[in-house]
C-alpha cells in the first residue's frame, strides 16, 4: 500500500478508536460510591467522559456538587446522590434512585472507604475499628447487595470494589485499614463465583499510594510533624518512584467495566507502581 494511503489508514483507525471510546458506555448507567473526590470523582469523570450516565453518591454533599458541576462541563448526565453506605436503607436508596431516574443500573464502581487513625494495634480503639469495619467491609457488602438484582434485571452487568495494596499484606500501624481490605478482596472472590450465572462480573483495583486527601491524612497520622518527609519516604519505596494518580486508577475501573474485559472476573488488580512486585 502506498505510504501516503497507509498514513491515512492509520489516522482514520485513530480517529475511530477515539470514536468508540467516547462512546464506550453509552446508554449505560453507572453508580459510584465515595463520589465526592479522590478517585470517586475521576471514576465518575470517565466514564462520563465516556458517555456513561453517572449515578454519583457520597456523604459529602458538597463534594458531590462540585463532581456534578465538572460531569456538566463534560456535557454528561449526573445525578447526585447522599447517602451513609453503612446504612442499608440509605443504599437501597441510591439504587431505586437511579433506576428510578435513569432506568436501571448496569455499572456498580464500590469506592467508598476511610482509612482510620494510624496507631499501634494496642491502642487502636473499638469505636475506631468498628467505624472502619462498617464503611470498608459492610458498606461494601450492603452496596453489593443492592445493586444485584438492578444488574440481573439488565441481563447482567459489572462491580468493581475498591480494596487497597494493604489488602495484599501486612499494614504496621493500621490494622483495621488492612483487615478491611483483606476483606473486600475476599468478598470479591465470593461474589465472581455466586454471580457469574448472571453474567455479572466481579473485579477489585487495589491502588497503592494516590495522590488524594487520603495519602495526606496518612502521611500526617505517620509524621504529624514533618508529613512531606513520610511523603518522600513512601514515594522512594515504589518502583515507578511517584504516587499514582486518581486518573489511573479510572481508567483500569473503566476497563474493568468495559466489553474490552468480557472474560474476566474474580480478579485482584494492583495499580500501585509496581509496589508489591518486591
Amino acid at each position: 500500500m502506498h505510504s501516503q494511503n497507509m498514513g491515512v489508514l492509520v489516522e482514520d483507525t485513530g480517529e475511530a478508536l477515539e470514536r468508540t471510546m467516547e462512546a464506550r458506555f453509552q446508554d449505560h448507567v453507572v453508580v459510584i460510591t465515595g463520589a465526592g473526590g479522590g478517585i470517586g470523582r475521576a471514576t465518575a469523570l470517565r466514564f462520563a467522559a465516556e458517555s456513561a450516565k453517572v449515578v454519583a453518591v457520597d456523604l459529602d454533599k458538597s463534594g458531590l456538587e462540585e463532581t456534578a458541576v465538572a460531569i456538566q462541563q463534560l456535557e454528561g448526565e449526573v445525578l447526585i446522590h447522599v447517602a451513609d453506605v453503612t446504612y442499608a436503607d440509605q443504599v437501597e436508596g441510591y439504587v431505586t434512585a437511579a433506576c428510578e431516574h435513569f432506568g436501571g443500573v448496569d455499572h456498580f464502581f464500590n469506592n467508598a472507604g476511610i482509612e482510620g487513625p494510624r496507631v499501634p494495634l494496642t491502642d487502636y480503639s473499638e469505636e475506631a475499628f468498628e467505624q472502619v469495619l462498617a464503611v470498608n467491609v459492610k458498606g461494601v457488602w450492603l452496596g453489593m447487595k443492592a445493586v444485584v438484582p438492578a444488574l440481573r434485571e439488565r441481563g447482567g452487568g459489572t462491580i468493581v470494589n475498591t480494596a487497597s495494596i494493604a489488602g495484599l499484606g501486612g499494614t504496621p500501624f493500621a490494622i483495621a485499614y488492612g483487615a478491611s481490605k483483606h476483606a473486600v478482596i475476599g468478598m470479591t472472590k465470593t461474589a465472581a463465583l455466586e454471580l457469574a450465572p448472571d453474567q455479572i462480573r466481579v473485579n477489585a483495583v487495589c491502588p497503592g499510594p494516590i495522590e488524594t486527601r487520603m495519602m495526606r491524612s496518612i502521611e500526617r497520622g505517620t509524621n504529624p510533624d514533618q508529613p512531606e518527609v513520610e511523603y518522600e519516604r513512601i514515594k522512594s519505596r515504589i518502583p515507578l518512584e511517584r504516587y499514582g494518580e486518581a486518573e489511573e486508577i479510572a481508567a483500569m475501573v473503566a476497563f474493568l467495566s468495559s466489553d474490552d474485559a468480557v472474560y474476566i472476573t474474580g480478579g485482584i488488580y494492583p495499580v500501585d507502581g509496581g509496589s508489591r512486585a518486591r
